[in-house]
């Protein structure tokens, strides 16, 4: 088990190493841009104050936590936690003028902070790269504040079986493209089989359940291509 675990964490390390210069770029070819608008209802659905504060989770290049600031005119004080060196300096480099937003390079199953001290705890496309999800999970109850909000933004099982078609379809495409635009078909390849692989809304929701959070739901979003779960820390 510690081995594959171990595996996991060098497999999604490489991978995001080879595509951090045209992460950016490769979801807005591959989204057709509708990444930005899953984002902004991610964070609409958290609805912050201006005092909220918020711990970003597989940061990335930084899409979440710049929403969220700008939604609170830069108030809010935010962590973002990313694990790969270049993703780490790449989001780093691309919020350096937000000085309310603080860069900590820590996995999500281990994040060097202290208990019960932020309002929101959000990861975006990173839940379903962890090595323990449980881990990750029980990590995220830690450091929220009591009635502390945990979001989830993820891809998910789609709910229409013509749209799943064409999609699955799509998805067969995605490497070459990854090969064209990134210069490299493998991560992309890992990105279409993480997907495939992962749980459905309603499998996460019962993991997210069973890790401590209350009044645990979902929204899809086009038809479950993604979806987001939000749960809560009572």
């Amino acid at each position: 088990m510690k081995s594959t675990i171990q595996d996991k964490a060098k497999l999604v390390n490489s991978v995001f190493s080879k595509v951090y210069n045209k992460y950016d770029l490769m979801n807005d070819v591959m989204s057709l841009g509708v990444h930005r608008v899953w984002k902004n209802k991610f964070v609409d659905w958290m609805s912050p104050s201006r005092e909220s504060s918020l711990i970003d989770v597989a940061s990335g290049t930084g899409d979440i936590a710049k929403i969220f600031s700008l939604r609170n005119k830069n108030l809010s004080m935010i962590t973002c936690a990313e694990p790969n060196e270049d993703m780490f300096k790449k989001g780093k480099n691309n919020l350096a003028n937000f000085k309310n937003i603080k860069w900590i390079k820590s996995r999500a199953e281990s994040l060097p902070v202290e208990d019960n001290i932020y309002d929101f705890y959000s990861i975006s496309y990173g839940i379903r790269n962890v090595s323990d999800i449980n881990k990750t999970l029980k990590e995220a109850y830690r450091v929220l504040k009591p009635g502390g909000r945990f979001m989830c933004l993820e891809f998910s099982k789609i709910d229409n079986e013509l749209l799943n078609f064409l999609y699955k379809n799509y998805s067969k495409f995605i490497p070459t493209l990854g090969k064209f635009i990134a210069g490299s078909s493998k991560p992309y390849e890992y990105l279409v089989k993480s997907i495939d692989a992962f749980y459905n809304q309603d499998q996460l929701l019962e993991l997210i359940t069973n890790n401590g959070f209350t009044n645990v739901e979902y929204r899809n979003l086009s038809n479950g291509i993604s979806a987001i779960h939000s749960g809560w820390k009572i």
